[in-house]
């Protein structure tokens, strides 16, 4: 337990962690700012060192198989604490984290690879695994991205729309538009567009069981004269559109594919062309994606910062013209897909 214990007393300097070892003892790490209070128990000792050598990916496959369980707390209340102790001035990661943050950012490149066989096995991985499951958390209309909330008591519902309008003024649609929706997920967004504007929306993705159900739902719409949808990588396209957006689809391209990325954007637009590109990232330098994320969630993905991001734009003769930041939009997004997970538990 000495490394552990070593690492935690130096991790924890806001709230409290007690964790009660396989043996029954009691081990109390306190900072000397209040903050949340966790109690965790850990009911194999070989956790002591994988919980040392490897945080992320030992405490996330401890809490699957419950040889590390919150008593009394929950794990969204472990990872509030988590979150008010990891960004701290003069903080974690010790000496020896940083080694291993600095080989695994070396071999990122690697983790990302995406191309186009590899990347429908990731998606496959990822989103073909039964509609039903997102059903229990989702809106009615299948939004697996951030919403935004123009007021605080506005249901998910509300949210998800106001963000398909803001998307469409930002796209600055016309009648007789082709819009490209890439990444288009169940649909939501190509069907809403269509029935706001007189424009044919081509939605491609890379999902079977998205694609089945966006079609679908495109004729039960009414709008499948001007909404196809294709199952297809973006990157064999060769039309052109006035208008491309993509929401919540960029995590799975990869730092290495920025530029191959963009350079089709670029290729697949006239010149007056617009696209909007939303997705999710992070505030502090470039990094490393979670490797419990990595193997169970999202294999191949990665949050970029806004440094990777622009630099690529740039490098493919495309401007930024306008940049916005949901962040806590996003955070109230979580709140309801937990709620309602946690309200449609079996």
């Amino acid at each position: 337990m000495f490394p552990l214990s070593k690492m935690l007393s130096h991790l924890i300097r806001v709230g409290t962690l007690t964790v009660y070892d396989a043996e029954g003892r009691r081990h109390v790490y306190s900072g000397s700012t209040p903050g949340p209070s966790v109690n965790m128990s850990l009911s194999d000792p070989r956790l002591y060192k994988s919980l040392f050598f490897s945080p992320e990916m030992a405490a996330g496959e401890a809490y699957m198989d419950g040889t590390l369980t919150f008593p009394e707390s929950s794990l969204r209340a472990f990872l509030d604490l988590l979150s008010q102790n990891r960004n701290l001035p003069g903080g974690p990661p010790s000496s020896f984290h940083r080694a291993v943050g600095a080989v695994s950012r070396r071999f990122k490149h690697l983790q990302q690879a995406n191309p186009i066989g590899k990347a429908q096995q990731n998606i496959a991985h990822h989103y073909d695994i039964g509609n039903a499951l997102y059903r229990l958390f989702l809106d009615d209309g299948l939004f697996y991205s951030c919403a935004y909330f123009e007021n605080d008591d506005d249901t998910l519902e509300q949210a998800q729309v106001a963000k398909c309008r803001l998307i469409a003024a930002k796209l600055g649609l016309q009648p007789g538009q082709k819009i490209l929706d890439i990444g288009c997920g169940w649909g939501g967004l190509a069907i809403y567009l269509a029935k706001m504007e007189d424009v044919q929306v081509h939605g491609v993705t890379l999902s079977k069981e998205q694609h089945a159900l966006a079609v679908e739902r495109a004729e039960k719409a009414g709008v499948a004269k001007r909404v196809r949808f294709e199952l297809r990588d973006y990157r064999e396209l060769d039309q052109k559109f006035d208008r491309i957006v993509s929401v919540g689809m960029f995590e799975h391209v990869g730092v290495p594919r920025y530029d191959e990325f963009f350079a089709k954007v670029n290729k697949l637009m006239p010149d007056d062309g617009v696209m909007l590109l939303h997705s999710i990232g992070h505030m502090s330098p470039p990094s490393t994606a979670s490797p419990w994320l990595r193997k169970y969630i999202f294999p191949g993905a990665y949050s970029p910062s806004l440094s990777e991001v622009f630099p690529a734009v740039e490098r493919n003769r495309l401007w930024v013209t306008d940049c916005e930041f949901l962040r806590l939009h996003y955070a109230m997004t979580l709140r309801h897909w937990h709620t309602r997970f946690e309200a449609n538990r079996a």
